[in-house]
């Protein structure tokens, strides 16, 4: 009689050690996908580093740290003029309206609200059209080249978006 508690009691230890112990492998409910995993938030993603900036042919101008933030929903960038002045933005992807959004601040008092997205293999973004105050429109395009170098032209329209004209033309080269 003393053989039926211990077994009882065996299967009852076995169980319970059963019970709280980690599920073999591959059988773990698998971690939910991050919220902004999909490839649309990748689209900017030539732009991370940390980068010398140069015009086209001449001195350098400045650097710019571009990193990911918020769990990879945001991209900041952190520009830094060869002057000692800066600015900084924050770029992301909104799957809402399926844009890019860039909100830039600068030491200058400078304040952007861009939006956007990819077109023919480059990143454009720009601001809405001021109407017929006269205020300039503004277009930020930035293209990965095939040498691993970014180009960064900044254009102005006086025209509400008729014609554009180049304000700052910068190349982005990564540093180590």
């Amino acid at each position: 009689m003393k053989t039926i508690p211990l077994i009882l009691a065996a299967l009852l230890f076995n169980s319970e050690a059963f019970a709280q112990s980690p599920s073999p492998a591959g059988s773990a409910t698998p971690s939910p996908t991050p919220a902004c995993d999909g490839a649309e938030f990748r689209q900017f993603d030539f732009w991370l580093g940390k980068w010398k900036v140069t015009l086209p042919q001449g001195p350098q101008v400045g650097t710019s740290e571009i990193t990911r933030q918020a769990e990879g929903c945001a991209i900041r960038e952190q520009w830094t003029a060869a002057s000692g002045k800066g600015g900084l933005s924050i770029n992301y992807y909104d799957p809402a309206n399926r844009q890019w959004h860039q909100d830039w601040v600068g030491g200058d008092g400078t304040i952007l609200h861009l939006h956007g997205g990819m077109k023919e293999g480059a990143m454009v973004l720009s601001d809405e059209s001021k109407g017929s105050s006269g205020a300039p429109r503004n277009r930020i395009t930035f293209t990965p080249m095939p040498d691993g170098k970014v180009k960064q032209e900044w254009s102005i329209s006086k025209d509400r978006g008729q014609t554009w004209e180049t304000s700052f033309l910068g190349v982005y080269e990564k540093q180590p």
